[in-house]
């Protein structure tokens, strides 16, 4: 039984095959048929599957590592010429700022340099109008023999004059001496006052005035949303009625009731023509925008009983007022004083400017 021939020994026997039949040597018979038996006998076994499939491994794996070289050659190649990029830039931008930086220098040296020979011309020639000597011209000198031999001659020093170092004031001074400060301490004496030991009396100065202006006042009486300053504010005893005792105002129009105001369900009503800040609306164009207010307020009475013991007592009380307005309010036919507080009572009658509406007062009876 002939033995099986390694893949490799078969490989080579293969190859000396090939180079035999290219030379055009003759073979031998024995070792033709003994390898034709062999490779007869190997077909069967051999199998390039496996081989073929390392060998493709093998290459692809070779490929890919070279794919990967060149890949990371070129990144480098890449990154180089970036680096190169930047670093080019930046010299270039260094470059630039140099230079715009010495141009800048150079700029402010010319015009340091520029004011500095400004300002010297200006004090030559400030000095040369001051001197009343004349300019002596500057001539080139010629060396001669006897100027070389003897010294050279010591100049002057100018002596500057006491109008140059003194400075000069806009106005001129004389030599007349000052006016007496008596008169701005004593005043005049030709004054009309009396005159004191010190001589005439002052003249009569403004005194400082600390009263209030009323600024702050209608500023904080300005109503939110308008112009409108409120001219009336609630005096601290202000009360609001109890409802145990109703009084009304009933407006009436010739004989007829047009309105009904519960005046009980509030301390104070302003009316007026202004309908944004006042209570109820008088449409009479003579009254004012803010003609008067009715007004509740606490008044207290000391009363002394029959064993002479003092005591307060207290009672809510309406009341009306006028403010200031141009055509007045009239109670029961007599015009009421601006600014003052007038006790309202039973079927009292209110009328305001020139209207021909009468507001009756209804009150609830009196405690007995």
């Amino acid at each position: 039984m002939a033995r099986e021939l390694s893949p490799f020994s078969a490989r080579k026997l293969l190859t000396q095959k090939l180079a035999q039949e290219g030379r055009g040597l003759p073979q031998h018979s024995g070792t033709r048929s003994r390898s034709r038996e062999r490779t007869s006998k190997n077909e069967p076994a051999r199998d390039h599957r496996p081989r073929d499939g390392k060998r493709g491994k093998s290459t692809e794996r070779k490929r890919s590592r070279s794919r990967d070289r060149r890949r990371d050659q070129s990144k480098d190649r890449r990154r180089d010429r970036s680096n190169d990029k930047e670093r080019a830039r930046r010299e270039s931008k260094r470059d630039r700022d140099r230079d715009r930086l010495g141009s800048r220098r150079h700029r402010s040296r010319s015009r340091d340099r520029k004011r500095r020979d400004g300002s010297r011309e200006a004090r030559r020639s400030r000095s040369h109008s001051r001197s009343p000597l004349p300019r002596r011209s500057r001539r080139p000198r010629t060396p001669s023999r006897s100027a070389s031999a003897s010294p050279p001659p010591k100049r002057r020093r100018r002596t500057p004059s006491p109008s140059c170092t003194r400075s000069r004031s806009p106005h001129r001074r004389t030599k007349k001496p000052l006016p007496s400060q008596e008169v701005s301490f004593r005043g005049l004496d030709d004054s009309t006052q009396a005159p004191s030991k010190y001589g005439g009396a002052p003249p009569d100065k403004e005194k400082p005035n600390f009263k209030p202006t009323g600024a702050l006042a209608k500023a904080a009486n300005r109503v939110e949303g308008t112009r409108i300053s409120l001219k009336y504010n609630e005096p601290p005893e202000a009360r609001k009625p109890s409802p145990s005792q109703p009084w009304r105002i009933f407006v009436f129009k010739g004989e007829d009731v047009v309105d009904t105001l519960e005046i009980w369900q509030k301390s104070c009503w302003l009316l007026g023509r202004s309908h944004q800040v006042v209570d109820y609306v008088l449409e009479h164009p003579s009254s004012s925008g803010q003609h008067a207010v009715i007004q509740f307020r606490y008044i207290q009475k000391t009363v002394e009983d029959e064993f002479g013991v003092k005591s307060k007592k207290g009672k809510v009380k309406p009341y009306i007022i006028d403010l200031e307005s141009s055509n007045g309010t009239e109670l029961n036919g007599e015009s009421l004083d601006a600014s003052r507080y007038f006790e309202l009572r039973d079927k009292d009658i209110l009328k305001f400017a020139g209207s021909e509406r009468e507001y009756v007062v209804m009150l609830p009876p009196p405690e007995k």
